[in-house]
């Protein structure tokens, strides 16, 4: 079932995931600093979604 939100959570979801993947990229074979400040970010954006998500019921 779709809501008025659904393509902008599927978005916050798409950012969430990408920058989870770069994050664990970053960490792995770059900067452990900068790769936990992404990871962090991309949480923050899962947050969103959630929020959202919750707030709609």
């Amino acid at each position: 079932m779709r809501d008025k939100y659904f393509k902008l959570r599927n978005t916050l979801n798409s950012i969430f995931i990408l920058g989870a993947f770069a994050g664990m990229g970053i960490y792995m074979w770059g900067n452990q600093t900068w790769g936990g400040i992404v990871i962090i970010v991309a949480i923050a954006f899962k947050f969103a979604e959630c929020c959202i998500r919750m707030l709609k019921r």
